[in-house]
């Protein structure tokens, strides 16, 4: 992982090389950064579990992360890889106009910073168990391996990093651990003499247990910064496509194989009180030792990879979003970003110094924003909840303004922003109500209703909004039209006020 961040920051020349891999990637590698970033602890550790305690239904979790990334990558990523932008509120600022919709930074920021917490949590709690190290020497080392090659080559390194994690996690999960649980256990009628029926119950995970599972992490990921992210680096509609419906693909026979290990699981090694703690208890157990290392060194890739995903993403929304909003909101001029990001691009690859600046600004925000996951993650070491409330304020409160800018020509910027703010106060009130009514701590936050009401909030101001304030602006919807057609002559979008992508020339 050291080797790839020294690799990855020769290939760095300016900002798009080191946010979005130069919008470059092919098939394979795209294929390959994609499913290493939505395959976290929650697929690997979490699947498995599932499938310990519930059987074949255990799939279903992952298996609604799959569907996520098909909708996204059939319906919107050819889209949005031809808006050549960097984040989500700069295409919120292409389609609406304006600078209203920038507030949605601020809960992207949340969520991203909070994906990476729970990630590096994850990860240093699996160095704690194998090396019997204290939480804090495990967080700075395991952070510390994660920040360096995040830092200096950017999404360059993180991707020929993921392309490392997800081989192993791979050989791990069906090379490895599949096919020996599922021998030893006897095979599926070997599993089905000793397992109860439930096991085979497709649905026995629950109606309500399944409908979170899509609630949650198919409309997340569907709006997600960090999986935007590694959208923007396809060089092609085609490759945003069909190279996101082969991770999704991926992401669908990892549900099946994790549910099926848990099973195998169920009948080897009964007892397990944490479900999860099964992963770790098949790799030790099942594999033979140094078989059982890889396992273990997949599911961490697994976590690590998430970690530095949700790190790139946070800061590019910090410095590219937040930094503007705070500016303009204290009344200091915000630079037309378009023009900006365009000239510094070019100097770059001429090789003058502006460009190199612009990507150590860039590393400084990584760095920065790194360093302060890790003070987060030792102060707080149970998150979970902090995670809950982001992607409940995500999908809530950003949701309907975001697909329905993509869907919906009549949507209007005051439409958004009122649905932003409806969607998350209605999101923010609800989860407060039910908590307070709860009879256990955290069962109000980890409800479903929170988003329900965020979502059908928002989606009435939306509507209702938009349909009584002037249609968008003709010019602002003609640029729109022209970039999502990919036919764009220009390299920025200095009229939108927040687009500030270019073209590569390679």
């Amino acid at each position: 992982m050291l080797t790839f961040g020294w690799w990855g920051q020769r290939r760095v020349r300016n900002r798009a090389d080191y946010l979005v891999a130069g919008r470059r990637l092919g098939p394979v590698f795209y294929a390959g950064t994609m499913a290493a970033v939505v395959l976290g602890g929650a697929s690997a550790v979490g699947g498995m579990g599932l499938g310990y305690e519930f059987g074949i239904s255990g799939f279903w979790l992952v298996a609604a992360i799959g569907v996520g990334v098909l909708i996204l990558s059939l319906c919107f990523a050819p889209l949005l890889q031809r808006l050549k932008i960097y984040t989500v509120t700069q295409m919120l600022g292409l389609r609406y106009g304006g600078t209203t919709t920038r507030v949605a930074s601020v809960v992207m920021l949340g969520y991203t910073l909070m994906l990476t917490v729970t990630s590096t949590s994850a990860y240093a709690s699996i160095f704690m168990v194998l090396f019997g190290w204290d939480r804090w020497l495990a967080l700075v080392i395991g952070g510390g391996i994660v920040l360096f090659y995040s830092t200096t080559g950017g999404m360059w390194s993180i991707t020929l990093a993921d392309m490392a994690q997800i081989v192993v996690i791979t050989l791990a999960v069906f090379f490895l651990m599949l096919p020996m649980s599922f021998s030893d256990a006897g095979g599926w009628s070997g599993m089905q003499e000793r397992l109860g029926s439930e096991f085979f119950d497709i649905g026995g995970i629950g109606l309500q247990s399944i409908v979170t599972y899509f609630v949650i992490y198919t409309l997340g990921l569907l709006i997600g910064q960090d999986i935007w992210q590694r959208v923007f680096t396809a060089r092609s509609p085609q490759v945003a496509r069909w190279g996101g419906a082969g991770a999704a693909l991926y992401c669908i026979l990892f549900a099946v194989a994790g549910a099926v290990i848990g099973m195998a699981a169920a009948v080897l090694i009964p007892g397990i009180d944490n479900r999860d703690d099964v992963y770790a208890q098949v790799a030790t157990e099942i594999l033979p030792m140094g078989l059982g290392g890889i396992a273990l060194a997949g599911g961490l890739a697994a976590m690590m990879s998430t970690a530095s995903g949700g790190l790139i993403a946070a800061s590019t929304v910090a410095k590219e979003d937040v930094v503007p909003l705070v500016r303009s909101i204290v009344g200091k001029p915000v630079p037309e970003a378009g023009a900006t990001s365009e000239s510094r691009e070019s100097q770059a690859a001429e090789g003058k110094d502006d460009g190199e600046e612009e990507v150590q600004g860039n590393r400084l925000w990584v760095l920065g924003l790194g360093i302060l996951t890790l003070a987060i993650a030792m102060i707080v070491p149970d998150v979970v909840a902090a995670l809950t409330i982001a992607y409940d304020l995500l999908v809530g409160g950003l949701l309907v303004a975001i697909i329905g800018g993509i869907v919906w020509k009549r949507g209007t910027g005051r439409g958004a922003m009122w649905s932003m703010v409806a969607g998350t106060a209605g999101t923010i009130v609800t989860m407060v109500v039910m908590e307070v009514n709860a009879e256990e701590s955290l069962d109000g936050i980890l409800a479903n209703e929170p988003i329900y009401a965020g979502l059908i909030l928002s989606l009435v101001v939306f509507v209702a909004v938009s349909l009584m304030t002037p249609p968008t602006s003709p010019r602002v919807l003609e640029e729109w039209k022209t970039r999502i057609s990919g036919n764009s002559g220009r390299k920025g979008d200095a009229g939108a006020g927040t687009q500030d992508a270019q073209v590569m020339p390679r």
